[in-house]
């Protein structure tokens, strides 16, 4: 096992988890074996053995390269991670609307104050960039992990304006008519053109923990971890991060905030990395220390609560039995697919019972021992409740 040590604290590559366990791990004093991971870093350089990115002075994303597909990810001439700030004046509803005028006017970020070099490996490089835009300045932790392609951008802000609409660009290098918002049980589609004047109404759109654009062999998904706005024209893929009304809050959004987002190409269409890689930045692992120590990692292993064998199957709700009678799973199908799912339990089972949203029992479920096995259909939310033996 790795670790990277920081000045905001200790990175440690645990390997691959099982999902919904508990792994123990022992701090060991002595000298770390390091890897020799080839992660590259300096002020203008962010590079692994998947991926290389580069910076110019101004502190702008200038290139993306995906070394393993041979590909750029960006357009050429095209600038990653813009900062875009609109003046926002909506017609009515100031806290509520965003117009379609909105992007008359528009200003840009300063060129970067600092550039520096404030995590170097083996696990984790990143680049610090200060900069400022309109009267907010602002400090990105730009980071690349040794082991994937995923681009981390983490920003505080001190958020200093009045109507205005922040949002980031990432041009990427795409051709497809549709892109592919994430919802909570789902995702659904919308054009990335404005032919009709539905497609003009749809000028943004809400997701959740990641968008995707995708063509028939390769995409870019774009996660987040607490900015829903979002609208794609054309292959330019775009967050809504910051407003700032004034009605009926006139400190609207005022002062520092933090927020995360992250880029991830990939093969083919969006599937199970994207959605690991959205539920990963939004639910990271919680570590702890427990109160009674144990005399081996081994005794601190605790099996996946409950886990499923189809990647497309997402656990979403764990819960107790409003009742009292059992634990209330819940759980759907993520991408279009039906077919025979195998869910596990850490306990064995007495009884399992299909219910409904209300907790009321339906259908039972056959099990044996700690295992029940049941159909799903496309984008089915299955609620169950487990009962202990």
């Amino acid at each position: 096992m790795y670790v990277q040590s920081t000045n905001s604290g200790t990175w440690i590559d645990a390997g691959a988890l099982h999902q919904l366990s508990i792994t123990g791990l022992q701090i060991v004093e002595g000298e770390q074996k390091q890897p020799s991971t080839e992660l590259i870093v300096t002020p203008e350089l962010l590079e692994n053995t998947s991926t290389r990115i580069e910076l110019n002075s101004a502190g702008d994303i200038v290139r993306i390269y995906d070394k393993v597909r041979e590909r750029e990810v960006l357009p050429e001439g095209a600038i990653a991670n813009q900062f875009q700030a609109f003046e926002d004046r909506p017609m009515n509803w100031d806290a509520w609307d965003v117009d379609i005028f909105y992007d008359d006017k528009q200003w840009l970020a300063d060129p970067a104050t600092s550039i520096r070099v404030v995590e170097s490996g083996p696990l984790r490089a990143t680049i610090e960039v200060q900069r400022q835009i309109l009267h907010s300045k602002y400090t990105q932790l730009i980071s690349l992990n040794y082991n994937s392609p995923q681009l981390d951008i983490t920003t505080d802000i001190d958020w200093r304006e009045r109507h205005i609409l922040l949002k980031v660009a990432f041009p990427v290098d795409i051709l497809s008519p549709v892109a592919t918002y994430e919802i909570q049980w789902g995702n659904v589609q919308r054009p990335t053109h404005r032919n009709t004047s539905w497609d003009w109404a749809r000028f943004e759109t809400c997701a959740q923990k990641f968008v995707d654009l995708s063509e028939g062999d390769y995409g870019v998904s774009v996660l987040n971890d607490c900015k829903y706005g979002h609208d794609i024209k054309e292959n330019v893929i775009r967050i809504s991060l910051l407003r700032s009304p004034t009605m009926p809050d006139p400190e609207a959004d005022q002062g520092a905030q933090r927020f995360t987002y992250s880029l991830l190409p990939h093969a083919g269409n969006w599937g199970e990395e994207t959605i690991r890689a959205a539920y990963a930045l939004n639910d990271p692992l919680i570590v702890y220390t427990p109160e009674q120590k144990a005399d081996t990692a081994a005794e601190q292993q605790l099996p996946a609560f409950v886990r499923v064998d189809k990647p497309n199957v997402i656990i979403e709700t764990i819960k107790r039995a409003e009742d009292g009678n059992g634990i209330i799973v819940r759980l759907y199908e993520s991408q279009r697919r039906r077919g025979r799912v195998t869910l596990t339990t850490g306990f064995n089972l007495a009884e399992v019972w299909h219910t409904n949203l209300l907790e009321e029992n339906g259908e039972q479920v056959q099990c044996q021992g700690n295992e029940l096995t049941f159909s799903i259909k496309p984008y089915e939310i299955v609620t169950l409740r487990l009962v202990q033996a």
